[in-house]
């Protein structure tokens, strides 16, 4: 199977308000998927449907080969979830949360033992192994969640949002760790997150608003599809590129051109060397497709 992830028609409705609606995707083996969409379009409904713990009105999960509602439990056992509040315990320590979350997957004793050894490794938590949850960094905080996620070993690791309010310099620690779960342990990733440069590495996007999808593709489709690309001149007096022939303003340090894409920058610049010196090519934004699409 080289889907991990089967979503058709999934529908679920809460009274009046429609959160998702004729839901449909795939998500390959052992990629990194970002599910995109603003506040309230139905991304944690999904996601609940998903985990177990929200029963859709119409339609079918099936992850790792196994259909939500027929099987919950092996469902349960194949994921883990990373969520966007800490489910841990504040005044246990790290070991201490890890060790109860641990036996609800029946992992005790000598398994258990090994198991916290290999992850401490795994996540560099030696330091916080045993330092009370509650007394940690933002940054360390999101290791023992990761921790806690993939205790179990599970095959599709559900990260909602992973990094908000973390500083950059944590996020791209947290990001490191993902990638190597990924590389070392198969493990697919899904992903939902407000910063779309994140989304800029998925393999697959969909974007949803209203609980319907209202884009799909590779970070590069989309961006060819939704947006445009720029050139930026630079060392070049307001005639020179007036001179070009086409819309222009003014940044700092030079003045950007919108063409259509890389082909058009490349005759442009061609039909014009004297002018196109120095310069840089810049490819539209995940952030420009998502406001496009979403409104």
């Amino acid at each position: 199977m080289n889907n991990i992830i089967e979503i058709s028609e999934l529908s679920k409705s809460f009274k009046n308000i429609k959160a998702v609606q004729d839901l449909s995707f795939s998500v390959e083996r052992g990629s990194l998927f970002a599910f995109l969409g603003v506040n309230g379009a139905g991304k944690s409904t999904t996601i609940s449907m998903m985990c177990g713990s929200l029963r859709p009105d119409a339609g079918d999960i099936c992850i790792d080969g196994v259909n939500i509602a027929e099987n919950a439990e092996a469902v349960k056992a194949a994921i883990g979830v990373v969520y966007q509040g800490s489910v841990l315990d504040k005044p246990l320590s790290v070991y201490d949360n890890l060790k109860c979350r641990a036996a609800l997957y029946g992992i005790c004793g000598e398994d258990f033992e090994a198991r916290v050894t290999e992850v401490s490794e795994l996540l560099d938590m030696s330091e916080i192994i045993k330092r009370p949850y509650g007394k940690l960094s933002g940054g360390q905080r999101r290791k023992a969640d990761i921790a806690r996620a993939i205790f179990h070993k599970p095959k599709l690791l559900i990260l909602d949002e992973p990094t908000t309010g973390l500083d950059p310099q944590t996020r791209r620690i947290v990001w490191d760790v993902i990638k190597s779960l990924m590389h070392n342990d198969d493990m697919t990733v899904f992903l939902t997150t407000h910063y779309m440069e994140e989304a800029a590495d998925a393999d697959q996007v969909v974007i949803i608003d209203s609980g319907r999808i209202v884009a799909q593709g590779t970070p590069v489709e989309l961006k060819n599809k939704y947006t445009a690309d720029y050139i930026v001149i630079y060392g070049k007096s307001e005639e020179e590129v007036a001179s070009v022939g086409i819309p222009y303003e003014r940044v700092a340090d030079g003045y950007r051109m919108r063409v259509q894409n890389a082909s058009e920058a490349t005759r442009l610049i061609a039909s014009a060397p004297e002018i196109f010196v120095d310069y840089e090519i810049i490819k539209g934004k995940m952030d420009d497709v998502f406001i496009c699409v979403t409104g």
